[in-house]
């Protein structure tokens, strides 16, 4: 098994590679701009691929012999290009790390803030064009809506919101979504097709993050 991760030199990258290398067999593409001068994985299972991943001749490099790609940034310009050559290649699996609000989903208190924060919601907003770009890819695909993220060791505690349920939940930790990630990669058949929300237990009741 293959996973290619596209943007590799991200945070939440930072957490979900180790755990991969030590926890699982799988081989690995790590791809994004000058991303084995950024990273320093010194592994025979590793393949670094360095380049600009909105460019379909990297991202067809990066994809090479690849079974699951797993997106890091939630971009129309990285998406396309990705969805495109997986279309190529006949590879199915797609995991998104995208972000909350896209389909104008956050109530309450903490969407009042959040819309302070990031602005409201926009059919013509990036990261809405993103998340409709997967979820009409016709692809095995999991968009993460992820809530506002921080760090927090041996914080691995997550709570999913289906798609068209409110979306409520202020913080997450990347650990945490490293483990949602890990537990996509170690069973297959979850989640496919889906959007999901991704929050800390407990946060359902905040307005805002704790660390703002």
């Amino acid at each position: 098994m293959r996973l290619v991760i596209i943007g590799a030199a991200g945070q939440i990258p930072g957490f979900l590679i180790p755990r991969v290398l030590e926890e699982t067999d799988f081989k690995l593409t790590l791809a994004g701009r000058k991303v084995s001068q950024r990273l320093s994985y010194q592994d025979d299972r590793i393949r670094y691929v360095d380049g600009d991943m909105s460019r379909l001749d990297n991202v067809r490099q990066a994809l090479e012999d690849a079974d699951v790609v797993f997106v890091n940034e939630a971009s129309p310009t990285l998406l396309e290009p990705t969805i495109a050559v997986m279309k190529e290649k006949g590879i199915r699996r797609l995991i998104v790390a995208g972000v909350l609000g896209v389909y104008d989903e956050v109530v309450g208190d903490f969407g009042r803030w959040n819309e302070a924060m990031i602005g409201a919601y926009s059919p013509t907003n990036n990261r809405v064009i993103g998340a409709k770009l997967v979820d009409e890819s016709g692809l095995d695909y999991t968009y993460l809506r992820m809530t506002w993220l921080y760090n927090q060791e041996g914080n691995r505690a997550y709570k999913l919101i289906p798609q068209g349920e409110p979306y409520k939940g202020a913080q997450v930790t990347r650990q945490a979504v490293a483990q949602y990630v890990m537990d996509l990669l170690q069973d297959p058949s979850r989640d496919l097709g889906v959007s999901v929300g991704i929050v800390e237990p407990g946060s359902e009741t905040l307005a805002k993050p704790v660390f703002y």
